[in-house]
C-alpha cells in the first residue's frame, strides 16, 4: 500500500465534486493564492449570488482523505447548500498531504487559511463575529486542531466548530478501532497506515503534539460551540465520544451524534439512507441556530 495509490482511488470522487461545484447556478466559485506557512497556499471561494453585500456567515472548509488524499474541492458540495440556506460564504484551503508534508504541517496551512479569512472577512462580505470552521474525517481532524491552535496563539474568535466523523487520534487503542480493523470502508488497518505517513516513527509514541493528534488534548476549554458526529460502525466512533466528553468537562456546548448502524462515510455511499437524511437535517439544524 502506497499513499500514491491511495491517492489514485480518490481522483473520481475529487473530480465529480470539482464539476458539481463549478457548474452548480447561483454561486460564484473563485480560486485564489494566499500566503501560506510554505509558500502560496491555494484555496477556493464560494459565494452566493444574492444581493446581500455583508454580514454573511463565514466556513472554512477542510476537506478529508486521512491526510494523504483528495483536494479542497473533495466534500465540497455541500458549500452549495451552505449558500443556498444559510448565504454562508464558503473559503476551502488546499492544505499540504502527507507524507511529503509531515507533523504539523497540514494544521499549519489550515491556521493560516482561517487567519487570512478573519483578516480579510470584511472585503468578502463576511461578518468576522460568525466565522465556523467544519472538517470532515481527516478534516475534521484538522479542523479541531486549527481552533485549539488559534485558542491557544490568539488567532481569530470562532463562533462555531463543525466536527464530521473527525480523524482525531493517532493510538488506535479504542474498542471500535478493534472492532472495525477491517472491512471494505475505511478501517483502523488503513487508519494506522494514514497516521504513519503523517507522524512517521512517532505514531502512537509519546511523542505527538495534540496539534498533529488532537484527541490527545486533555483541555477543551476555550473552544467555540461545537457539533460532533459519527456513525456507530466507524473506526472512529470512540475517540469521537471521547472527545465530545472532554468538550462538555471544559465547559464547551457541544453537540454529539451517533448514527446507528453506518461505517465512514455513509452519507457519502448511501446519501439517501434514513440515517443520512436524518445527519444531514441535524446538521443543517445545528448550523442555522449556531450561525
Amino acid at each position: 500500500m502506497s499513499a500514491v495509490v491511495i491517492r489514485s482511488e480518490a481522483l473520481h470522487r475529487v473530480h465529480t465534486d470539482t464539476l458539481l461545484v463549478r457548474n452548480s447556478p447561483n454561486i460564484a466559485v473563485e480560486d485564489k493564492v494566499i500566503p501560506g506557512p510554505r509558500g502560496d497556499l491555494p484555496i477556493t471561494i464560494i459565494r452566493p449570488l444574492t444581493t446581500q453585500s455583508s454580514g454573511r456567515p463565514g466556513i472554512l472548509f477542510i476537506h478529508g482523505g486521512a491526510v494523504i488524499r483528495c483536494n479542497r474541492y473533495s466534500g465540497l458540495d455541500s458549500s452549495i447548500e451552505w449558500a443556498r440556506q444559510f448565504d454562508a460564504i464558503t473559503v476551502s484551503v488546499e492544505y499540504g498531504l502527507a507524507p511529503e508534508n509531515p507533523g504539523k504541517g497540514p494544521v499549519t496551512d489550515c491556521f493560516a487559511a482561517l487567519r487570512w479569512f478573519a483578516e480579510n472577512a470584511e472585503s468578502l462580505g463576511v461578518d468576522p463575529g460568525r466565522l465556523m470552521i467544519y472538517g470532515i474525517s481527516a478534516g475534521g481532524g484538522l479542523a479541531a486542531a486549527t481552533a485549539l491552535m488559534s485558542r491557544d496563539q490568539d488567532g481569530p474568535a470562532l463562533r462555531a466548530l463543525f466536527l464530521e466523523c473527525p480523524m482525531l487520534d493517532d493510538r488506535n487503542q479504542t474498542v471500535s478501532c478493534q472492532q472495525f480493523a477491517t472491512g471494505p470502508m475505511y478501517n483502523s488497518t488503513f487508519n494506522k497506515f494514514a497516521w504513519s505517513c503523517l507522524l512517521g516513527d512517532r505514531a502512537g509514541s509519546d511523542d505527538v503534539s495534540y496539534y498533529e493528534a488532537p484527541g490527545r488534548a486533555e483541555d477543551l476549554a476555550g473552544l467555540p460551540p461545537t457539533f460532533v458526529d459519527v456513525a456507530s460502525a466507524d473506526p472512529f466512533r470512540d475517540e469521537v465520544v471521547g472527545f465530545a466528553s472532554k468538550l462538555w468537562k471544559g465547559g464547551v456546548a457541544a453537540e454529539l451524534h451517533v448514527w446507528p448502524g453506518g461505517p465512514h462515510g455513509y452519507d457519502r455511499i448511501v446519501p439517501n439512507a434514513a440515517i443520512s437524511v436524518l445527519a444531514r437535517r441535524a446538521r443543517w439544524a445545528w448550523i442555522a441556530r449556531t450561525l
